[in-house]
């Protein structure tokens, strides 16, 4: 079949598919717009507009400047580092944040991934899981020069720990004493079908490098393409990262925007290092620190599988499945997510007791 035929058919495809997903969220625009007027605990919660101690910008080892936030003491014993997922921000982890902060267990360190919140543009070829692992180094060197490092990652933010325990695995066990690994993976991401029927894996896997160099070529249909609904948006984004219909509206937003707020192409410049990813022999480095794998049972995204799978190559990890959790467990299940990290801390600082 010629180049052309492929092309012809791909896109007739993807026609198709799209129009039928389209149906299918159609039918349910106006229930959502009644929906977002009921009932929302979270409808008031402060989403971007958490107060900083400071504010740090943190030059990358390729010139990108990566956006920090601080809460808590200057220079503490502990400082635990949170990194954030594709598409999202530092503002993700507005609960674990909060709670604490509130706790005063160390200094917190929020960062922003090139490319994405209030951080630099990165080059399309560094656009990378490897150069993020080199950005997290370059963060602990600023922001953690001294004392114990807890290091908490969700889904690609998980996929740097990976990085930085590849390229640096003298940290660990040493300056590292403590790894969460929240819905992420240490590979095989091709074979992840996002919750479709699997006679649909073929299709999508053949359809989305297409899409992902349209997106690069052609940003701006992209982008024209992406804001033509936002009721579509907010039903695909609730079922793609949350396990449950009737999680509160304000939490779809949230993700909603932070998704909005990520540029087409630089989703489309991730796509290639998230196909290649592997990292399962690098995983053997958290060997030396207390480990937290967690996951939500309906994660479509990441699924318990390749938590489980991290989980056989760290024997004394803890694995946790948050029943009925979706990709974004740690807002739609915060006080489960935010209790386990507390007690991972408390094992990091006996183990950091015990060797010291």
């Amino acid at each position: 079949m010629s180049r052309r035929r492929q092309a012809g058919l791909a896109g007739a495809v993807a026609g198709a598919v799209a129009l039928g997903v389209a149906a299918g969220l159609a039918a349910e625009r106006y229930a959502i717009g009644r929906e977002r007027l009921g009932p929302d605990a979270d409808r008031e919660q402060p989403f971007f507009r958490l107060p900083a101690d400071r504010v740090r910008r943190v030059v990358a080892d390729d010139g990108v400047p990566l956006h920090v936030e601080e809460v808590g003491p200057e220079r503490a014993d502990l400082t635990v580092v949170f990194c954030h997922g594709y598409t999202q921000q530092l503002a993700v982890w507005h609960f674990q944040r909060i709670a604490l902060a509130e706790e005063a267990v160390g200094k917190l360190v929020f960062w922003d991934h090139r490319s994405h919140g209030k951080s630099g543009r990165s080059a399309a070829e560094h656009a990378t899981i490897d150069q993020l692992g080199r950005d997290l180094k370059a963060v602990l060197d600023t922001c953690a020069p001294t004392g114990r490092i807890v290091l908490v990652g969700h889904s690609m933010g998980g996929m740097t720990i990976m990085a930085l325990a590849d390229h640096y695995p003298e940290l660990f066990g040493s300056r590292v004493t403590g790894v969460a690994l929240i819905a992420t993976s240490t590979g095989k991401l091709a074979s992840v079908t996002f919750g479709l029927p699997a006679a649909m894996q073929h299709v999508t896997g053949r359809l989305l490098p297409y899409l992902t160099r349209g997106m690069r070529g052609r940003p701006q249909l992209f982008e024209g393409g992406r804001r033509l609904g936002t009721d579509l948006a907010f039903v695909a984004t609730r079922k793609a990262a949350f396990g449950v219909d009737d999680v509160n509206p304000s939490l779809v937003e949230f993700v909603e925007k932070m998704t909005a707020d990520t540029p087409i192409d630089v989703i489309a410049e991730f796509y290639d290092t998230f196909m290649a990813h592997d990292k399962l022999a690098a995983v053997a480095r958290l060997r030396e620190v207390e480990t937290l794998v967690l996951v939500g049972s309906k994660d479509v995204i990441t699924p318990v599988s390749h938590s489980r799978t991290l989980a056989a190559a760290l024997p004394d990890a803890q694995l946790v499945v948050v029943e009925g959790a979706g990709h974004m467990v740690q807002l739609e299940k915060a006080p489960m997510v935010t209790l386990h990290l507390r007690a991972l801390v408390r094992r990091a600082s006996r183990a950091a007791a015990r060797a010291g």
